[in-house]
């Protein structure tokens, strides 16, 4: 009880923007606003067309073309591509994050490299990967990673970087291994910055499987965008940019959640998170 008390305020203040932003798009579609950057609103659809879409992408039904009732595929594929490149950044960029920000050797060796691969856009992957590994799942996976990787690490060596010395020191006296010292202390007391890296890294996924997924896959929310804008079906574009928001969101909280369990529940964020 107690916490549904603390969540629903936080709803509440979080209700009006959405709502407001909704309202001036249905009236500027209505009524044809054309915004900055030569935004033309009349060319937009309206909230209720994409909401019926999302209706009919779900269950069917409701406009009852090739895509209706299709969405679970699609999701399910863009799941399975996002989690499986952002896991495998994961696996890799926090283990060497935590090394390069523990030895000065490794940094060292390691972040001329990294930060010579870092500024290379991962758009700009595109076309060596399709040549490399070919069209299909493991080139949209690798996209993904490649997105997720440096955030990871990089926010990973910032955090290891802070932890204060003498918290290694008294566990030191304490009589904690150097090797158990780095889960014991350093990793707990980094945690904060990791999950910031977590984070970034899974929008970053996301962005990026739209990109892998515009390159001859055929199931995929961001394949489903692409053959939309192709037959001109604004609504289903819409439709899936929402999708892969509330997508995105989910999966942000979902590391959070996973995060808190394998710290044994430890405040690792701030409160109002």
């Amino acid at each position: 009880m107690h916490r549904v008390k603390k969540i629903v305020p936080k709803v509440l203040l979080a209700l009006p923007v959405p709502i407001l932003l909704v309202v001036l798009w249905n009236q500027g579609v209505k009524y044809g606003w054309t915004l900055p950057f030569d935004i033309r609103l009349a060319r937009v659809p309206s909230p209720s067309s994409v909401v019926k879409r999302i209706a009919d992408l779900a269950v069917g039904g409701y406009l009852n073309d090739p895509y209706s009732a299709t969405l679970w595929k699609h999701m399910y594929a863009s799941l399975v591509r996002v989690f499986s490149g952002f896991g495998l950044a994961a696996v890799i960029g926090v283990p060497l994050g935590v090394l390069m920000g523990r030895s000065k050797v490794a940094s060292s060796m390691l972040e001329p490299t990294l930060n010579l691969i870092r500024p290379i856009p991962v758009t700009a992957w595109v076309p060596l990967t399709l040549i490399m590994i070919g069209i299909g799942d493991r080139s949209t996976i690798f996209l993904v990673f490649l997105a997720a990787l440096f955030p990871i690490i990089l926010n990973t060596v910032t955090a290891v970087e802070q932890v204060p010395e003498r918290l290694l020191e008294a566990s030191a006296m304490l009589g904690t291994s150097r090797a158990k010292a780095l889960w014991k202390v350093v990793f707990p007391a980094a945690l904060p910055g990791i999950i910031g890296g977590l984070r970034v890294a899974i929008g970053l996924a996301w962005a990026l499987l739209v990109v892998g997924e515009m390159t001859g896959i055929t199931v995929g929310l961001g394949a489903m965008i692409t053959e939309a804008k192709e037959v001109s079906k604004t609504d289903l574009i819409v439709a899936g940019m929402f999708i892969i928001g509330i997508l995105g969101f989910l999966s942000d909280r979902l590391i959070v959640w996973i995060v808190k369990i394998v710290a044994h529940r430890r405040p690792v964020l701030p409160a109002s998170k």
